[in-house]
C-alpha cells in the first residue's frame, strides 16, 4: 500500500460533483510555471548532500518532444481545480525558479504545464501532457488509474510525487521517491510498532472506517492483511458516505459498545476530526486513531481543537519523510521552508510539497546526466541508476531501482493541540525506524498497469 489515502480523502466529497459541483474559478486547463527569467546563476545550486542539480551550459539539440535547445517541458498533474490544495503548483513554481535561476538543466530552463485534472478531467489532461510534454514530473491525481493506460500508451515517463491508485502506483515508465511496492504490506513496520510495541493491549480490537466506494474495498482488504500479519486483528468495520456525515454520534456510540481501541481511519481528515469530537463527547478515548498522512498539517489541527486533541490520540506514518516541524534541525527540509519563502512567499509548505520536491530533484538529477541528449529511455533509465535515493536528505534511502520491494523505514507523528510532533518510536537511523518486516500482500488486488497491457514494450521507449 502507497501513501494512497489521498484518494479517500477526495472521494470524501467527490459526490458534490453530481450535485453541480464544477470549475470553481480556474480559467485555463494548464497553465505555465516556468519561474524565474534572471540571467545571473544563483550562487548555488546544491541541496543537501545533492551536488549541483541545476546548471548552466550550451545546449543545442531537441531530441524528444518537449524538449528543444532552450527549454524542457513537463506536465504536473494535481487537482487543484477541485481540492484547491497548491501543493505540487507551488512546489513546481518554486523548483523551477530556484533552478532556471541557477542555470536549468545544462542550460535548459524548465517548464511546469499545470495539468489541473479537477478530480474527473484525468483522461483530458493526460491528452494534452501526451501531446505536449516531455515527462510528467512532481503531480498526482486522486484519480490517477484513469489515465494510466493513456501515458503508457504514449510512452511518458512518470515522476510522481504520490501515486495513489493501485492500478497506477508501481506502473511501467514510473519512477517515485516514495516506497513501497505493489505486492508488500506498505505499512507493516508501522503496524508492527503499533501493535507490538506502543499499544499492544489494542492488537485484538481494531477498528476500520472508510469512505463508501468501490476503490476502498481493495484498501481496506489489504490494511485487514496487514494488520493480521503483525498479529492484529479487526473486530469492528463500518462505511460512511463519500460526501461526508453531519451526524457521527451513531459512528462513535458503535465504536464504544465494540470496545475498539484503535482505529484506521481512511477519508477526510475534516470528517476525521467530527468523528474524534463525537467520540470525545461520549467519553470514549481509544489507544490510537490513525489519522493517516492525510491529516498531517496544520488543518487538521485547527478542525479537531483543543478538546479533541487532548481527548484522543492521533499518530500517522510518513512512510520514511523527515518531519516538517523539525525541519531547522535537518538542512534539506529547511532548504525547502526557505525557497518556498523566497519564490512562494505566503504559499504553505506541506508533505505533498516535500514528495514533489523530492520528485523534481530526482528528474532534474536524471535529466542533468543526460547531457545534450535527453531522451525519455535516458531520463528513465537515469533514474533507475538510483539505489539509495534521498532527495537530498529530504526522506530515508529508497532503492527506486526496485519497482516491487517492502518498504524499510518508517517514521511516526503524533498529534496534539500544538501541532504534530515525531512520537517515541525508537527511530535506529537518524529521524527513521529502518527495521520494518517484509510481509508479502495474499489477497488478490488489483495490479500495477504495465507497458504490455497497452501492447508496447520498453524497446519503444526511445
Amino acid at each position: 500500500m502507497r501513501p494512497r489515502r489521498t484518494l479517500v480523502a477526495v472521494l470524501a466529497t467527490a459526490a458534490l460533483l453530481a450535485a453541480g459541483c464544477s470549475d470553481r474559478g480556474d480559467n485555463s486547463d494548464s497553465e505555465s510555471a516556468s519561474g524565474s527569467t534572471q540571467q545571473q546563476p544563483a550562487a548555488s545550486a546544491d541541496f543537501g548532500d545533492l551536488k549541483n542539480v541545476c546548471q548552466a551550459g550550451q545546449s543545442t539539440s531537441a531530441p524528444a518532444q518537449g524538449v528543444t535547445a532552450r527549454e524542457i517541458n513537463v506536465g504536473v498533474f494535481s487537482d487543484v481545480g477541485f481540492t484547491k490544495k497548491q501543493e505540487f503548483p507551488d512546489a513546481a513554481k518554486v523548483f523551477t525558479a530556484w533552478c532556471n535561476e541557477a542555470g536549468g538543466i545544462n542550460g535548459r530552463k524548465l517548464v511546469a504545464n499545470i495539468r489541473d485534472s479537477k478530480l474527473l478531467e484525468v483522461r483530458q489532461r493526460m491528452s494534452e501532457a501526451c501531446r505536449e510534454d516531455f515527462a510528467l514530473v512532481g503531480g498526482g491525481a486522486a484519480m490517477d488509474n484513469m489515465g494510466v493506460k493513456d501515458r503508457l500508451s504514449c510512452l511518458l515517463p512518470d515522476f510522481t510525487a504520490q501515486p495513489v491508485s493501485l492500478e497506477n502506483g508501481g506502473s511501467d515508465l514510473q519512477v517515485t521517491p516514495q516506497p513501497g511496492g505493489s505486492s508488500y504490506v506498505m505499512y507493516a513496520g508501522y503496524y508492527n510498532w503499533l501493535l507490538k510495541e506502543a499499544y499492544p493491549g489494542s492488537a485484538k480490537a481494531i477498528g476500520v472506517i472508510a469512505g463508501d466506494s468501490p476503490t476502498m474495498k481493495p484498501l481496506t482488504a489489504m490494511a485487514d492483511e496487514g494488520v493480521k500479519a503483525v498479529g492484529g486483528a479487526i473486530t469492528y468495520s463500518d462505511l460512511y458516505p463519500a460526501a461526508g456525515v453531519s451526524d457521527w454520534t451513531p459512528y462513535a456510540q458503535s465504536i464504544k459498545s465494540k470496545g475498539v481501541k484503535g482505529l484506521l481511519f481512511y477519508g477526510s481528515y475534516s470528517q476525521l476530526a467530527k468523528l474524534e469530537q463525537a467520540l470525545t463527547t461520549a467519553d470514549y478515548k481509544l489507544d490510537w486513531i490513525d489519522a493517516n498522512s492525510n491529516a498531517y498539517g496544520d488543518e487538521f489541527i485547527q478542525l479537531a481543537g483543543e478538546k479533541a486533541l487532548t481527548g484522543q490520540n492521533n499518530v500517522a506514518d510518513l512512510s520514511g519523510v523527515y518531519p516538517l516541524e523539525n525541519a531547522a534541525q535537518n538542512p534539506a527540509t529547511q532548504k525547502v521552508v526557505d525557497l518556498f519563502a523566497k519564490y512562494a512567499p505566503g504559499a504553505k509548505v506541506g508533505l505533498g510539497s516535500i514528495r514533489a520536491f523530492s520528485s523534481w530533484l530526482l528528474f532534474a538529477k536524471s535529466a542533468a546526466a543526460c547531457g545534450d541528449n535527453l531522451t525519455r529511455k535516458c531520463v528513465y533509465e537515469a533514474a533507475l541508476k538510483e539505489t539509495a535515493w534521498t532527495g537530498g536528505g529530504l526522506q530515508a534511502p529508497l532503492d527506486l531501482s526496485q519497482s516491487d520491494a517492502p518498504v524499510k523505514c518508517f517514521n511516526v507523528v503524533v498529534a496534539s493541540p500544538d501541532g504534530w510532533k515525531p512520537a517515541d518510536f525508537k527511530p535506529d537511523n537518524g529521524a527513521y525506524r529502518c527495521d520494518a518486516p517484509a510481509v508479502k500482500l495474499t489477497g488478490d488486488y488489483p495490479k500495477p498497469t504495465t507497458l504490455a497491457d497497452v501492447g508496447k514494450s520498453l524497446d519503444d521507449v526511445k
